[in-house]
């Protein structure tokens, strides 16, 4: 076995293997950048199917009466992720130092988020750990379907966007250059439409690499200024939730995250406050997330749940009165799960119908300039058959 772990020196690290039942081959000292808390960069990252499995495993043996320290020890043996093991590692020497499993993962903040943190707590403080498992499979595979809906909405208009634009460099680039020298001895005046294509073409030739280095010095610099400039940041996101086809769906993704991680901690008894501000942390257009702080600020004055929601203006009349309803009933926890299943459902009509509509899109535009190409190209040439005696 190979791992990480923090240890004082290399006594300290002796002892920490021996009282795991392993024995100490050869060590060497790391960076703190490399080490555990910093997660080294060359190491394979925790995915979120990584967090799902050790979630499964701990309900199971949960389930099964295991010790948590044996559970813990089961998790790292049995681990693939190196770098999840190592983390095993850690957490499982913490545990046995008599931290609690919560303190334990907090030491990994860019791998178990507060949502994990806070889930684990409630169930630790109420002694039903199995419930909090159980809360973080269904979020943590919630989540994987959501980023798989993300990336499939995303990579195929991607694809299809490198296509039409490798198309245009063939053309533009080396047919139309070709064709374009023969034109321009038939002898006679161009229309209009020829001469903006000969033009572009020449464009295309000269310019080519303007067109590859742009888009990535344009991102470079757009990720500087939102980096270093909260304003320009904040009016980034703003233009994006307001884009004509794009907007809806940020919308869409970002309040179903939001409602989907308030229902998971809501159920499992954390109060609304709390809920609130943990289920704020998941949205990442500043835009949205200054507008929920609207509810936290409602909330936190005394107003009800739905009457906070509605004062944001980012969830739909049906939900204000769902959750109005879960409130007057006292029944909230069902009613914040069909709120999850209402936004699941319609992010997934939204990215379907994305889908369906980059592909008619950009095979138009594809069509078109195959179009501009052909009509430019042959109608001086048989404009010239019009003009010749035989």
């Amino acid at each position: 076995m190979r791992g990480v772990i923090n240890a004082a020196n290399e006594v300290d690290l002796y002892n920490q293997l021996q009282s795991a039942g392993m024995e100490l081959v050869t060590c060497s000292p790391v960076s703190s950048e490399s080490g555990m808390g910093g997660l080294s960069i060359l190491k394979p990252k925790v995915k979120t199917r990584d967090l799902i499995q050790f979630c499964m495993h701990l309900e199971q043996l949960q389930s099964a009466g295991v010790p948590l320290l044996d559970a813990l020890s089961d998790i790292r043996d049995s681990a693939d992720n190196q770098t999840m093991k190592d983390i095993m590692t850690d957490v499982h020497r913490n545990v046995s130092d008599g931290a609690s499993l919560s303190e334990a993962l907090a030491n990994y903040p860019k791998v178990f988020t507060n949502l994990y943190i806070s889930l684990i707590k409630a169930g630790e403080d109420t002694g039903d750990l199995e419930k909090s498992y159980s809360q973080l499979i269904k979020y943590l595979k919630w989540i994987d379907e959501m980023n798989s809906k993300i990336k499939k909405a995303t990579r195929y208009p991607i694809i299809l966007l490198i296509a039409v634009f490798g198309v245009m460099i063939v053309m533009m680039g080396f047919v139309v250059p070709d064709i374009a020298g023969f034109i321009k001895n038939i002898g006679q005046e161009l229309p209009w439409y020829t001469t903006a294509l000969i033009a572009t073409s020449d464009f295309f030739a000269e310019f080519w690499w303007t067109l590859v280095i742009a888009p990535i010095i344009l991102f470079i610099i757009y990720k500087f200024l939102r980096k270093n400039s909260e304003g320009f940041a904040y009016q980034m996101d703003a233009i994006f939730i307001v884009l004509p086809i794009a907007g809806p769906i940020i919308r869409k993704i970002t309040i179903a995250r939001y409602a989907q991680t308030f229902a998971a901690l809501f159920s499992s008894g954390i109060d609304v406050i709390n809920c609130l501000k943990s289920a704020q942390k998941t949205v990442s257009n500043l835009a949205l997330y200054e507008a929920l702080e609207t509810v936290n600020a409602q909330v936190q004055i005394g107003a009800p749940l739905s009457q906070a929601f509605n004062a944001s203006g980012e969830f739909p009349t049906m939900v204000v009165r769902m959750v109005k309803i879960g409130e007057e009933s006292g029944n909230l926890t069902p009613v914040l799960t069909q709120v999850s299943d209402f936004y699941t459902k319609d992010v997934n009509e939204a990215v379907e119908g994305l889908i369906a509509m980059v592909e008619p899109m950009l095979t138009s535009f594809l069509g078109l300039m195959i179009a501009w190409i052909a009509v430019a190209v042959f109608g001086p040439i048989y404009s010239s058959f019009e003009n010749m005696d035989f």
